[in-house]
């Protein structure tokens, strides 16, 4: 593959996965890290990708929306907890799911599944989901944000409180071994309460980079749910906080 083919090839991959390590490229480019490292550099010099520690990354898209934004970001690590928790579900089960990225990726893994029911305030799940394989999608309703793709308010978590489902999965903003589960926005940390209350089975699906973090609004303790699904193990006292809860720590590897 001669240069100019494997910049549009790194390129290509980086509109799909919006970060990918150094080590990823090269062995999907047949190359040595020396020579993606080469190719990489004149594109982060003109700013069509940003360099990271051992990764790069897309360089955002003028106009892009929020959630589109932040679907890129870590885009690999959120595909493979999806893909290890997407392996638990069964078809003809009940989930429900809140409007986090990470439980969007789960949405497109869960497309070979049949005759799921659905219960989402997320839009982008609604439409992946919906009408395919004999799946029934439940939307609740209220104001529709379009920061974050999906309905919220009081209306939205009175409508999920009617369904009690064999899987409630959330996505979180941030993970502390003090504050708990806690989230940037206040709608967003109430309507994520509700379904972790909804589920014989409550799962935090996050990837590693919100380990450590604290946001605005606490979602719950680490009592709150039964198991935490991430694709790096958390730093220790976090581990150790899951383990004290009773919750299961589950780490997706590739």
């Amino acid at each position: 593959m001669i240069h100019s083919k494997r910049h549009g090839e790194i390129l290509r991959l980086l509109n799909e996965e919006g970060t990918i390590t150094i080590a990823s490229l090269a062995e999907r480019l047949g190359v040595s890290l020396e020579t993606v490292r080469r190719d990489v550099k004149p594109l982060t010099d003109d700013g069509s990708v940003l360099k990271m520690h051992g990764a790069v990354g897309l360089a955002v898209l003028g106009g892009e929306a929020p959630f589109e934004r932040r679907m890129r970001e870590n885009a690999e690590g959120k595909r493979l907890v999806a893909r290890m928790v997407a392996a638990t579900i069964r078809d003809g089960e009940s989930i429900m799911l809140d409007s986090g990225t990470t439980t969007s990726f789960l949405a497109r893994e869960l497309l070979g599944h049949r005759r799921l029911t659905v219960v989402t305030n997320s839009s982008d799940i609604a439409r992946t989901l919906a009408t395919v394989n004999g799946n029934k999608v439940y939307m609740a309703g209220g104001e529709l944000r379009s920061d974050l793709g999906a309905a919220v308010g009081v209306s939205a978590i009175d409508f999920i409180s009617h369904f009690s489902v064999s899987h409630a999965v959330i996505s979180i903003g941030a993970v502390d071994v003090v504050a708990g589960l806690t989230d940037y926005d206040l709608e967003e940390a109430e309507f994520a309460r509700m379904v972790l209350s909804r589920g014989q089975r409550s799962l935090v699906i996050t990837d590693h980079t919100k380990f450590g973090r604290q946001g605005l609004v606490r979602v719950c303790g680490f009592d709150g749910f039964s198991e935490l699904a991430t694709d790096q193990a958390p730093p220790r006292d976090i581990a150790a906080a899951l383990s004290q809860a009773g919750a299961r720590l589950t780490i997706a590897t590739a």
